[in-house]
């Protein structure tokens, strides 16, 4: 079909972390043919891909359950070749632990990961060299449980939220040092503007509901202040943010209901919600699934792809239209689902 948002996208294709699968299922970004499914360590999290080495990595962070409910923590980052989707090599991050955050500078060639926690210290950043696959250091960011790491376009600052402390860490990404706490309440998800200048971060963490500046939305936040110069409301919490390259950002928002049987609560349908990053208007919205988790986007910013745990789909809207468009759906063993997302283009 000519206005097919999807007909110029053959070859591309779309990796689904399934959680307790546990799983990384590829997918044709033009048909929503599955391509393969590789079986990897429970469970997994997040998914970054390196398009300059091929590779798809994808943290491990507990052995079963998730953030606050689980039965162990793991310690494992996985290597995976995107063409051939196969497994390189898993890298033991111990002593460190709960691995979950990923960012990319392929200039430097640079992975850092976000790590709950070490045997001795508290949660922090480590960085991986992507060439051998190997840490090579460090950075604490003074809080327990730090769980998305994002970065500047120069890879000189880092950002780091934290789901337990009312700040977000900012790094120093040359010196490797702690430089800012900047007071938020309990964040999520959060993105970088394309000059670096702004940050944008999910708050409260759901169990920051209550207390003061507990309104949910978006922070935004100026990089070289360190402090929060908006707020983007929102009427529901929100945990993953994502800026497309079109320069929408688009907020998955939760929407559930105390329930004394699930620690998840009783889940509705979510909501994408759109905002324009240079004016912050709300642009609109439209009905996602259970709980969504992880937004991504086409390298041309008309598509988006959110991942909900519960319902275990990863929604496809037509973003010029706030349409959808499709919707895939994982194998789910048990709960959580649906979970990490990365956009693999075809080789050059």
């Amino acid at each position: 079909m000519p206005n097919d948002p999807r007909s110029h996208l053959a070859g591309d294709v779309l990796a689904v972390v399934s959680q307790s699968g546990p799983t990384v299922s590829f997918f044709d970004a033009a048909t929503d043919r599955i391509l393969d499914t590789l079986e990897v360590t429970a469970q997994p999290h997040e998914l970054c891909f390196d398009p300059t080495q091929r590779l798809l990595w994808c943290t491990t962070a507990y052995r079963s359950g998730y953030y606050n409910a689980h039965d162990g923590h793991r310690t494992e980052l996985t290597a995976i070749d995107a063409d051939t989707r196969r497994i390189v090599e898993v890298i033991d991050l111990s002593p460190e632990h709960g691995p979950h955050g990923l960012a990319l500078d392929t200039a430097r060639r640079r992975l850092y990961v976000s790590v709950e926690a070490s045997t001795d210290r508290p949660g922090g950043v480590v960085v991986i060299d992507t060439a051998t696959r190997r840490p090579i250091g460090r950075i604490d960011t003074d809080a327990p449980g730090p769980h998305w790491f994002a970065i500047t376009p120069d890879g000189r600052t880092g950002f780091a939220t934290n789901k337990e402390a009312p700040f977000v860490s900012v790094v120093d990404l040359d010196r490797g040092v702690l430089t800012a706490k900047v007071e938020v309440p309990g964040s999520e998800g959060l993105a970088v503007s394309p000059d670096g200048t702004l940050a944008y971060v999910a708050a409260p963490y759901l169990g920051f509901a209550g207390k003061p500046d507990s309104t949910p939305g978006i922070r935004v936040i100026d990089a070289r202040s360190a402090t929060v110069v908006a707020t983007l409301p929102t009427e529901n919490a929100v945990l993953p943010v994502h800026l497309t390259a079109t320069g929408k950002l688009l907020a998955g928002e939760i929407r559930s209901v105390p329930d004394p049987t699930s620690p998840l609560g009783s889940q509705a349908p979510g909501r994408l919600t759109v905002f324009s990053a240079d004016t912050h208007r709300q642009l609109g919205s439209v009905e996602i699934g259970l709980f969504p988790l992880t937004i991504t986007s086409s390298p041309d910013g008309r598509l988006a792809y959110v991942s909900s745990v519960v319902s275990s789909t990863v929604d496809i809207i037509d973003l010029d239209i706030l349409t959808p468009v499709s919707r895939l759906t994982l194998p789910k063993l048990a709960e959580p689902g649906a979970h990490g997302l990365a956009y693999l283009p075809r080789p050059a």
